[in-house]
């Protein structure tokens, strides 16, 4: 269980806070305005009325008790850059800031952020990437030119087991799980006598380059 602060109750730091709360972490909301705050009172572990842009503000929430601290101010960049320095010279462990544009970030970056998400250019890129590839379920973006990917098998790996298929050795990507059709649960790290079926979503975990080819070849196989 983390201890998270988040500071800005727009859109963003809604889904943020009912997210970290379904997963059972400790989550304190700030705004300033009352309203924003009303509808997660019953659910937050701790909610603050305030000016975050005020170092007294600040100072009687206790920055560093958190272990991360999200600013998720979309409409005031000032405000944002200005809480963004704030906590983080208060001792922040992680400090994480939402931004719009790339000129953002940038301030961001060199006023304490430790990290910057554009929430609406993330989701962009996700969906464009996953209706640009055939024959993906769902698609997961990793650092370095990695994703995770929700795929069918390839016919050939069909009847055979995972360590029959050889697929670590020889397409270079692991099978973090398993998912079958009309179950809720998904088979976590399936062993090597796992037996594949042409029912199963593969969650796998690849180069994009190599998880492009692999589906490529999929695609030939539905067409015929």
């Amino acid at each position: 269980m983390k201890s998270i602060l988040i500071i800005g109750m727009g859109r963003f730091g809604h889904h943020l806070a009912q997210n970290f709360l379904e997963h059972e972490h400790d989550v304190m909301i700030v705004d300033e305005n009352e309203e924003k705050l009303e509808d997660m009172v019953p659910y937050a572990t701790s909610t603050r009325i305030g000016d975050c842009t005020k170092e007294e503000v600040l100072k009687s929430i206790g920055i560093r008790n958190f272990d991360v601290v999200f600013v998720c101010i979309g409409t005031n960049f000032q405000s944002s850059l200005e809480i963004t320095s704030l906590v983080k010279e208060m001792g922040a462990k992680r400090v994480i800031s939402k931004a719009t544009r790339d000129i953002q970030a940038k301030f961001l970056l060199r006023n304490g952020a430790d990290e910057v998400i554009y929430p609406e250019k993330d989701i962009a890129e996700k969906w464009a990437e996953r209706y640009s590839l055939d024959n993906i379920f769902d698609y997961i973006d990793l650092p370095g030119a990695f994703g995770i990917y929700e795929m069918p098998p390839l016919k050939e790996w069909v009847g055979k087991s995972i360590r029959e298929s050889d697929i670590a050795a020889k397409y270079k990507v692991s099978i973090l799980g398993i998912k079958k059709p009309n179950e809720e649960e998904m088979r976590v790290m399936p062993g090597a006598d796992y037996v594949i079926r042409d029912t199963d979503h593969l969650m796998v975990m690849a180069g994009n380059e190599v998880a492009e080819r692999i589906l490529e070849e999929n695609r030939k196989r539905f067409v015929k």
